[in-house]
């Protein structure tokens, strides 16, 4: 079973995903609430995917996102953001994002792109 690593400033997105996740056969490793979290998560957890928000107090997700591929370039992470933000998606996939998600997202969506990540 695959491990995911969910981060996201919002409990009530972060319950959301894991939701969907656990019902679409994904174990969820751990969670975190703003990318300072997400990159101290990672090195403990070592999961086999990340969810990662794009925008979060102390720490956003690119930012998130360039320290953890710097510390595991093989890292496979999801973005998630709301619509309008294109210019931080297409950042994420230039920082090593693998994929993304934009907000509001059906639980199809979700699992799709983790089913992805997990054949690469």
């Amino acid at each position: 079973m695959k491990r995911v690593l969910i981060v996201d400033d919002a409990s009530f997105m972060r319950m959301s995903i894991k939701n969907m996740l656990e019902k679409g056969g994904y174990e969820v490793a751990g969670e975190a609430g703003n990318g300072l979290e997400a990159v101290s998560k990672y090195k403990e957890l070592k999961p086999d995917i990340v969810t990662m928000d794009i925008t979060m107090p102390e720490m956003d997700g690119i930012e998130a996102l360039k320290l953890i591929m710097q510390y595991d370039s093989k890292a496979k992470i999801i973005m998630v953001s709301a619509m309008g933000q294109e210019t931080l998606v297409k950042q994420s996939i230039l920082n090593g994002a693998k994929t993304f998600i934009i907000k509001p997202f059906k639980e199809e969506q979700v699992i799709q792109s983790l089913n992805k990540l997990t054949t690469i």
